[in-house]
């Protein structure tokens, strides 16, 4: 029974077994979350093979990749047999898998609806462990021009400075923007000072004849507009 119950390396396991050989044999679509994590980080120790010690890490987030994708180096690396050189293969590989949810569509993109302004910010503004306020650069006839980051803060909040968002506005003559930030609690609620100071961008932005249209709040799963909600 000790020998039974004693770990077995990735080297001794059937070929089919093993991670790589298994992606080569079957495809990667055979794999699961926990044997292409294993794949990442190479190697375990020697006491626990690098798929259990995957399989560890998913199970401390509930087998759930969105929240392991919100880790930091830091975090990871507080994982025994975890060391910086893995952590960092994991957020790689984590942020690649979240830009190709970016895939550009053909052409230029026109904003109908703040729904449009969602699919465009939300790459940007979800899985996100802080707070960070971006602004959509739209032409005269509402294609967009360009999207940028403006600000980064903590949990509960980032600071707006109106002069660098209408600078990037004007430099890219932009006719009009619309605003966002995320809430990582998930919590869609707009606060007094979120309303506050989208009226005030929306003054500032009639002097410099650019149309603030919105601002929304987005969550990881959903968005509130205030536009929409009647708040501004």
């Amino acid at each position: 029974m000790d020998n039974y119950d004693q770990k077995i390396g990735i080297k001794a396991w059937a070929e089919a077994d093993r991670p790589r050989e298994k992606l080569l044999l079957q495809g990667r679509r055979q794999l699961t979350d926990a044997e292409l994590i294993a794949i990442l980080i190479g190697s375990g120790s020697r006491t626990e093979t690098a798929v259990d010690l995957s399989k560890r890490i998913l199970s401390f987030y509930q087998n759930d990749l969105a929240k392991l994708a919100k880790l930091s180096v830091k975090e990871l690396s507080k994982f025994k047999g975890i060391g910086e050189a893995k952590a960092i293969a994991i957020v790689a590989a984590l942020e690649l898998g979240r830009r190709r949810k970016e895939t550009k569509e053909d052409g230029p993109i026109k904003i109908t609806s703040s729904k449009d302004v969602y699919f465009i910010l939300k790459p940007e503004l979800t899985d996100l462990p802080h707070e960070e306020f971006w602004v959509l650069l739209l032409n005269r006839a509402n294609f967009v021009i360009g999207k940028h980051f403006i600000s980064k803060g903590g949990q509960a909040g980032t600071v707006v400075d109106p002069k660098i968002i209408f600078k990037v506005a004007i430099e890219q003559n932009a006719s009009s923007i619309v605003l966002a930030h995320n809430h990582p609690s998930g919590n869609l609620t707009a606060s007094e000072a979120d309303i506050k100071i989208t009226k005030q961008l929306i003054e500032a932005g009639k002097i410099l004849e650019i149309t603030v249209y919105d601002h929304l709040i987005i969550s990881d799963h959903s968005f509130l507009s205030m536009a929409d909600e009647g708040l501004i």
